[in-house]
């Protein structure tokens, strides 16, 4: 944990401050101090620029001192202004009107018994677990509700092609509704492709639907993660994966995409698993930690890990990708890195819930359920506890969902500034969920420092400016991942 430079310390503290300096945040990194400051500047000092600047000794002319100037490390410099412009670009999520993503599960119903479902499907024969097409058409007139100009619908499940009619329905319904609407619309399915046919792909792809699925590496990690009776679920995702990719172009929608969900079993072939994922021709990969929901956290004891290893994993599998980006010039990013080098490296900020503060639960994002119920987040249904759940589709209108207390609440738990996170340094750059908290600890508060996710972030801010400090390589392939070009 970093330690902060503020108003809020102690007495003796606050009178000992340098008159110049503004507020800011500081860790040691081995030889060397990283600073930052409210709008995610950072620098690098050695011991004795760090002293020469806490202590107001600094030479006015040396070039440390004009770049402290320069990231508004100075109180008596700012540009009250531009640093209140700064900020608000870098706090875009704080000035949206309303929620842009709105998930829609269309039936819990699911093909698959994967491991780590944190969704607790259930049978493909348990059709009453379906949204319905009245319930469906209230979500969409909802949706439209919300005041953003951004709306992304996104079909989830169980196995969302098993409701096959309710996608048609909403897809068709919600494209009619926007001609008057006009408003930014992404529509996007996640499913595991197992029911995909020419026929429906050819639909999705006229109505530009973007694909998204779970590809968890090879054969031998993906099978055993994502168990299929009806036949060799990787590859069956491959296949029509292959397919997909040669076609989307056509169409003037975003790549495909596939997300992996990291397990035990995952951790000895981080090699393999990008490797499967280059060899598609896919150019991202995001490599996400397990969380404690719905079976996954029945099964932790099996499937789980230390955050430390999935450290360990992940800074092996990033050195690999840099390694492919450089020696082979292939461009080749992951996701998560990605969106941490927009926050760190321009003035802007990704529309990344888990790294928001507050995060996404009810002012970015809704979930509809296949009843009708509408809860803060995906990760809200998950629980498979109703604490954060909002209304129903069949009672409640927007205006009421977005003043519910939970939606407060939730804004509450995950707001950085008064928690223990405020002193770290790299507070700028992170967020907190509130849901994963409950699940770890029974509190939606982070229980610092205990908190999984915290030691996995940690770990990864760690790790990432360290190779952007140690390797003039690491920065511009970063903001080539943040430009879509590649670094040559």
């Amino acid at each position: 944990m970093g330690t902060s430079h503020s108003s809020k310390s102690k007495f003796k503290k606050r009178i000992s401050m340098p008159k110049k300096s503004g507020f800011f945040r500081f860790k040691k990194m081995g030889k060397e101090y990283l600073l930052t400051n409210e709008i995610g500047e950072y620098i690098f000092l050695t011991v004795k620029e760090f002293a020469d600047f806490s202590q107001d000794r600094m030479n006015k002319s040396s070039s440390r001192y004009e770049e402290l100037a320069r990231k508004n490390f100075f109180a008596e410099d700012l540009e009250t202004e531009k640093f209140v412009e700064k900020y608000r670009e870098k706090n875009k999520h704080l000035f949206q009107n309303g929620p842009s993503l709105h998930i829609i599960v269309v039936t819990l119903r699911c093909n698959h018994k994967c491991v780590y479902c944190q969704t607790s499907s259930c049978s493909e024969w348990e059709k009453e677990k379906n949204l319905s097409l009245e319930n469906a058409r209230k979500i969409v007139d909802l949706i439209f509700q919300s005041p953003n100009r951004y709306l992304a619908i996104e079909f989830q499940g169980g196995e969302p092609l098993l409701n096959w009619p309710v996608v048609k329905f909403i897809t068709e319904y919600a494209r009619e509704k926007n001609k008057k609407e006009k408003r930014n619309l992404e529509i996007r399915i996640v499913s595991n492709l197992s029911l995909l046919d020419k026929k429906k792909a050819d639909y999705l792809f006229k109505h530009k639907v973007v694909f998204c699925t779970s590809l968890d590496g090879p054969e031998r990690v993906h099978n055993k993660n994502r168990t299929w009776l009806g036949g060799n679920s990787q590859r069956k995702t491959k296949e029509w994966l292959e397919y997909l990719l040669k076609r989307y172009k056509k169409y003037y929608i975003n790549q495909p995409a596939a997300l992996l969900t990291v397990t035990r079993s995952s951790l000895p072939y981080w090699r393999e698993i990008i490797d499967e994922y280059a060899k598609l021709g896919l150019d991202t990969i995001a490599l996400r930690p397990l969380a404690p929901l719905g079976v996954a956290k029945k099964s932790w004891q099996a499937i789980g890990y230390k955050p430390d290893e999935f450290v360990k994993f992940y800074k092996k599998s990033l050195d690999y990708i840099f390694n492919l980006n450089i020696k082979k010039n292939l461009f080749f990013r992951e996701a998560l890195a990605a969106n941490i080098a927009v926050k760190i490296l321009t003035e802007r900020t990704p529309n990344f819930f888990e790294l928001r503060s507050p995060c996404g639960a009810g002012i970015g994002q809704l979930l509809y359920d296949y009843n009708g119920d509408i809860y803060t987040c995906d990760e809200g249904r998950m629980l498979g506890k109703d604490l954060f759940k909002l209304g129903n589709v069949e009672n409640d209108t927007y205006a009421d969902l977005i003043l519910k207390p939970a939606i407060r609440t939730m804004c509450l738990a995950s707001c950085l500034e008064g928690l223990a996170c405020d002193d770290c340094v790299y507070k700028p750059y992170c967020g907190t969920c509130p849901i994963v908290n409950y699940a770890e600890s029974g509190n939606i508060f982070p229980q610092l420092p205990n908190s999984s996710r915290c030691r996995i972030y940690t770990g990864i801010f760690d790790y990432l400016f360290q190779k952007i400090r140690k390797d003039d390589r690491i920065k511009p392939i970063l903001l080539g991942w943040i430009s879509g070009k590649s670094k040559s």
